[in-house]
């Protein structure tokens, strides 16, 4: 059988191979494209707390854990939380036992927008220190959670 030469000096099987070789890149771009913009869309979705998943955790967490409202949240005159003013921020309602010159008189808001950056919130959360390298001061206890249980409570305190 005799190769057949085009007009330019390829053979037909040269010109076929490329031609599949092309269509080939073009397909594998193209999932890239579309596997690159799912990822886009994902973390998208987790920025603007559509994550709900994460949200329940973080949830959980605060709430049912943590506890972070028994310090973060005012206090009406019968004790209880106020829920209108959920980790809005509070007096810190207790003293130590023995006086501290480092004991807080107030404990920071949390809602909505927490007193530090993901970042800086994560790293407090895992490590118990915060952003000036000391560990914050008692009665704040020193959380070493895992890395998804600090982001799923970033997730939940901005979500309020």
């Amino acid at each position: 059988m005799r190769k057949r030469t085009l007009r330019f000096g390829f053979s037909s099987s040269l010109l076929a191979g490329s031609v599949v070789a092309t269509c080939v890149v073009f397909w594998m771009a193209g999932l890239q494209a579309t596997g690159a913009a799912q990822g886009r869309k994902q973390a998208e979705g987790a920025k603007s707390g559509s994550n709900t998943k994460l949200v329940e955790r973080g949830k959980y967490i605060v709430e049912g854990v943590a506890a972070c409202s028994d310090c973060h949240t005012p206090r009406r005159e019968n004790g209880e939380s106020d829920r209108s003013k959920w980790l809005a921020g509070a007096p810190v309602f207790f003293q130590p036992a023995h006086p501290s010159p480092n004991w807080p008189v107030n404990a920071p808001r949390l809602a909505g927008l927490p007193p530090g950056t993901d970042t800086e919130i994560i790293t407090l959360l895992t490590t118990g220190v915060w952003r000036d390298g000391k560990p914050l001061r008692l009665p704040m206890p020193r959380f070493r959670m895992a890395r998804s249980d600090a982001e799923a409570v970033v997730a939940y305190l901005k979500s309020l």
